[in-house]
């Protein structure tokens, strides 16, 4: 009973985490923070193709596919800490069903079922009214309340479900020792908060991604909370499929240039549909911009190396897709909620002592 249960709310998890963050096309989609794996007992130097007289090695064949072989390890360890989880939930779940002399499948039934809340009759009626000409024919509300109720609890019961597994896994001080490896990402561009913080985040975004765009509230939220506890360092790595974004990086440099790097990034996320060199000039005017200074920088090409040097920097660790936080160098990927961030950075500050 477990097992099913828990997969099925990996699986939403998972969806929903696909669609959070703008991907390369032809990426591994989730972006990954361990390193490139040549197998435990491969040779790097070991033959895998030939033509004419040259041999591919698999030490060439890994350079090739290198976020991809990143990305493939995450997930290994991913899928490794979930059967953990379940191994586990299985476990404890049948001890407390013993304790009162159930299957696990009828102690969880149970469990979920007496805390879900009861629709009430007016919140089937209204379901039922909503969606009447697309029942079966002489359906009546009594005819179709359970379903009604099961729609109306889908959501609430996955809720439910992962509240009942935090509690057990709480009471059983359950611990995932299997940590993701971290990375070796350098904080250098724009930064927030103080140095010396116990807390980095280095962010890979485009200011061309609406989920880059999106995930601000998540960091400005952050920022707040964590005032005077965490940095946060800004990298440019505009995608290729975003026609806009590396010269729009360039104008965040050239801003940043004199001193208005933050005031040029919230107009910049503000107006994502409108980042023309000449719309990128119109903002530069609005934060107060020296515009000879602005138009000579953007014109020239002047920052064009630091946005290449961050994003080579961002394919280095594996960043595919954006935004991609590095938070003490372990990885968060997408528009994700505070919740994600301060899960991390709570277990990290726990750590610091």
């Amino acid at each position: 009973m477990i097992q099913p249960l828990r997969m099925s709310l990996v699986a939403v998890t998972t969806a929903a985490l696909l669609f959070t963050a703008c991907k390369e096309s032809g990426g591994a989609g989730t972006t990954s923070t361990t390193a490139a794996v040549t197998a435990n007992a491969e040779n790097p130097n070991q033959p895998i193709a030939k033509y004419n007289d040259v041999t591919i090695t698999l030490k060439d064949v890994d350079a090739k596919i290198a976020p991809q072989l990143k990305q493939f390890e995450k997930q290994k360890m991913e899928l490794r800490q979930q059967a953990a989880e379940q191994i586990a939930l299985e476990a404890l779940a049948k001890a407390e069903a013993a304790k009162v002399g159930q299957t696990d499948e009828q102690w969880v039934k149970a469990q979920l079922e007496s805390k879900l809340p009861v629709p009430s009759d007016a919140e089937i009626l209204k379901v039922f009214e909503e969606n009447k000409a697309r029942m079966p024919p002489g359906s009546t509300v009594e005819s179709m309340r359970e379903q009604i109720i099961g729609f109306l609890q889908k959501d609430k019961g996955r809720e439910v479900a992962m509240k009942l597994f935090d509690e057990l896994k709480a009471k059983a001080n359950y611990q995932m020792l299997l940590e993701e490896p971290r990375v070796v990402v350098e904080a250098k561009g724009p930064a927030r908060g103080p140095e010396g913080a116990k807390i980095t985040i280095v962010e890979f975004s485009d200011f061309e991604c609406p989920f880059c765009s999106k995930a601000e509230d998540s960091v400005n939220q952050v920022m707040e909370k964590y005032a005077g506890k965490v940095r946060l360092v800004f990298r440019h790595f505009p995608l290729s499929f975003h026609p806009h974004a590396p010269k729009a990086a360039e104008a965040a440099a050239c801003a940043a240039d004199q001193g208005k790097f933050w005031e040029m990034h919230k107009q910049l996320f503000a107006n994502q549909k409108a980042l023309s060199v000449d719309e990128l000039k119109q903002h530069a005017a609005a934060v107060g911009l020296d515009k000879a200074k602005f138009d000579e920088c953007l014109d020239t090409g002047k920052n064009k190396a630091l946005v290449e040097a961050d994003t080579k920097a961002g394919s280095d660790v594996g960043v595919t897709g954006t935004p991609a936080f590095f938070i003490n160098g372990k990885l968060l990927s997408g528009a994700l909620p505070a919740s994600e961030f301060e899960k991390v950075i709570d277990a990290e500050l726990k750590k610091g002592g």
